[in-house]
């Protein structure tokens, strides 16, 4: 793949800052979901800053060597409600998830520890092309549900899992529609700016779409057409105009959490390592498919240089640091290696300067109520070329895979079935997603197989 802006390229300063805000949108929805999921008090504005905080130290960490944005995990959701859940207090919960954080960040410094002195050869082993380019497929493949259901937001599932099409569903389907269509023509016919910027663009034209049927519903009264939720703009006002309404401090992590550290215990401390440790064991393996996917598209080897054991460091201890302010341990974004695949922007300075911008946002209100009103059809119709794109990507790495070898197609086809099957195993309060399952699975049989590759 060509890329248009290479690792160290730097875009002019005004195009850099329209790259940053697309890699912003691109990655926006999940990271906000993820204290709308756990809530207890938990905020998107402090999510955000956390993201930023913990993309800047991975970057610090693997010298600006590789284009990589941290946002809030998805797999730590089952552990964060797990200390909240065993504290005795919403405080102590937030203290708890700063510590979850820290075990989990501390199981990334062993292994990182243990890479740098043992190399990387024994993982490319364990995971060659066979395994790895399945499970980024199934990485993409995992989340097109979550996309149909944006891109259909409002309808109801009959029993034979379609959709019914009410007056909603239908005014959410052309919003994502319009917006899916804008990205895909910029993206593949668009000139210059437009060609690198089809996310934003795309997001725009959906917007300007719900907009309009927002503004139809609400002169006729019809509820039906109402599509954009304009409660975050009047939260803004309902005290009256003030600093708040333009600026306000996020609502950190550690300023919740700190006041209980004298009140901590042995028993809470190993209920929230029981629930972060073994799935910070689960992300590794995702750490790794999200660096070799991005190392294919970049056409470098992430895991040699900088090194995996950088990466390591740089998303355990940016995860650390990432809870401490929002709470959310972070992780390699997909939706963000999706975005530098389609854009073929690839530029450190784009990434970091996302980085920079999400922390400024999370001060500024309005900016803030933006993005929490995009409508999720909008995000479902950029969402099913952005998860359509990570799961091509992995299924492009088993191009030069022979599959004529049953070991190879064996191993192949367990990973996306047990993935795409959604195998996934809640053992005690660890839940094994089914992207590590699958991984697991796959590495198990590659290894079983694999005598009969070595006659």
């Amino acid at each position: 793949m060509k890329l248009i802006y290479n690792v160290e390229d730097k875009p002019k300063f005004g195009q850099l800052i329209i790259f940053a805000i697309q890699q912003l949108l691109a990655i926006m929805a999940a990271t906000i979901a993820v204290p709308a999921i756990v809530g207890n008090g938990m905020t998107a504005s402090a999510a955000l800053f956390g993201a930023g905080v913990g993309t800047i130290i991975y970057q610090l960490f693997t010298k600006f060597k590789s284009p990589v944005f941290l946002g809030s995990s998805f797999a730590f959701i089952g552990s964060m409600l797990a200390a909240f859940a065993g504290a005795a207090s919403a405080k102590m919960g937030f203290l708890g998830i700063i510590l979850g954080a820290v075990f989990a960040g501390l199981v990334y410094v062993v292994i990182a520890i243990v890479i740098k002195f043992a190399g990387v050869n024994w993982i490319n082993k364990l995971m060659p092309p066979v395994v790895i380019g399945p499970t980024v497929a199934i990485i993409g493949l995992s989340l097109a549900s979550a996309a149909i259901k944006d891109t259909v937001s409002y309808a109801a599932q009959d029993g034979n899992g379609s959709f019914v099409m009410t007056t909603n569903a239908w005014a959410s389907l052309v919003c994502a529609l319009v917006t899916l269509f804008v990205v895909v023509l910029c993206s593949t016919y668009g000139k210059k700016m437009a060609k690198l910027i089809p996310f934003i663009i795309g997001i725009l034209a959906g917007y300007a779409i719900a907009g309009v049927f927002t503004i139809i519903g609400v002169k006729t009264g019809n509820d039906a057409l109402i599509v954009l939720d304009l409660a975050p703009f009047q939260a803004l006002t309902e005290n009256g105009i003030g600093l708040s309404t333009f600026l306000s401090v996020p609502k950190f992590t550690f300023l919740e959490g700190m006041s209980e550290i004298k009140k901590l215990d042995a028993t809470y401390i190993t209920t929230v390592a029981v629930a972060y440790i073994p799935v910070a064991f689960v992300v590794f393996a995702e750490h790794i498919a999200d660096h070799k996917n991005l190392s294919s598209i970049i056409e470098r080897d992430l895991l040699e240089e900088p090194g995996l054991s950088r990466t390591l460091l740089g998303d355990g201890v940016g995860s650390m640091f990432g809870a401490f302010f929002g709470g959310c341990p972070n992780t390699t974004y997909g939706e963000s290696v999706g975005c530098v695949a389609i854009t073929k922007n690839a530029s450190v300075a784009t990434i970091t300067c996302t980085a920079i911008m999400a922390v400024l946002i999370s001060f500024i209100s309005p900016f803030v109520a933006f993005l929490d009103s995009i409508p999720g059809c909008v995000m479902g119709g950029v969402c099913i070329t952005l998860y359509g794109f990570i799961a091509v990507s992995g299924l492009k790495m088993i191009q030069k895979v022979d599959l004529e070898d049953n070991a190879n197609l064996f191993t192949a086809s367990v990973i996306l079935i047990a993935g795409i099957g959604g195998l996934a195993l809640a053992i005690g309060k660890v839940t094994l997603t089914a992207i590590a399952c699958a991984l697991i699975l796959g590495i198990v049989v590659n290894i079983i197989l694999s005598k009969k590759k070595a006659k």
